[in-house]
């Protein structure tokens, strides 16, 4: 039987191929930079940081980075490139995130969605641990293009699918939940976020320069789709009044990981 999404077992190819590819390193990571813009001086989570390419940029930035993620894996490979100094934690973002609540600036969850059946939980943690007039940055697989890739015919429902990746020379199978556009913004909207920003970035110049062949292929369809999200202020107020009133338990400190 097949395993799938195991990034424990894959870590190293994984890190080798997507720290310096044209999706991730060329396209993703500094469209998601964009959409995050100045944060120096701010307080910022990664959730799924995976080896800590994104983090290493945001700290970079100036940014004061938490990051965290599922697997031990990448996360030790994050640590030897992110250093000691970073706060690192080994948490599942379907379950409640061991971190105080108004706790950060920004949140970045960076090509991680995909592998959330429901978006309700880690979108209401997002949430709960930014503080007043923080957003969050999102970058996912595009509904258009994933439903394709699934070859279910099915645009509008929301269903697994599998997909086989090769990364630096190894095979892996993978799994990821499509879902179509309305339901994002439905599950944004119940969470108490406002859509900002909608993005479909076309290329730059790092991928023509890489890969004209990507260039091209970039410029006419867009792998991923990419909002800013900010906490509507009747949420605000809300989450405010629940966790004065004392009916929201307190969180442990971020407990640093590896």
């Amino acid at each position: 039987m097949a395993t799938f999404n195991d990034y424990d077992a894959y870590a190293s190819a994984y890190d080798a191929d997507t720290e310096n590819n044209v999706y991730n390193a060329l396209y993703e990571r500094p469209a998601t930079l964009a959409l995050v813009g100045d944060v120096a001086g701010s307080k910022v989570l990664d959730a799924g940081c995976g080896s800590g390419a994104l983090s290493r940029a945001l700290v970079a930035a100036g940014a004061a980075v938490t990051g965290v993620d599922l697997s031990t894996g990448l996360l030790a490979i994050a640590r030897t490139r992110l250093g000691p100094d970073v706060p690192l934690i080994r948490a599942d973002l379907n379950q409640q995130l061991p971190i105080r609540s108004s706790t950060f600036d920004v949140v970045v969850a960076s090509l991680v969605m995909h592998y959330v059946h429901d978006w309700s939980r880690p979108l209401t943690e997002f949430r709960r641990v930014l503080v007043p007039g923080g957003c969050v940055v999102i970058s996912t697989h595009h509904p258009f293009v994933d439903f394709r890739l699934a070859g279910e015919g099915d645009y509008l429902g929301t269903y697994e699918f599998t997909e086989e990746w090769v990364k630096s020379g190894e095979t892996f199978q993978m799994k990821f939940w499509h879902r179509p556009l309305h339901a994002m913004f439905d599950a944004f909207s119940a969470a108490g976020f406002t859509v900002e920003r909608v993005s479909e970035p076309r290329p730059g110049a790092a991928v023509r320069d890489r890969s004209p062949e990507h260039f091209d292929r970039l410029s006419r369809e867009a792998p991923f789709i990419f909002f800013t999200l900010r906490v509507r202020e009747s949420a605000s107020a809300s989450w405010r009044g629940r966790r004065d009133g004392g009916r929201a338990s307190p969180r442990a400190s971020p407990e640093e990981a590896g």
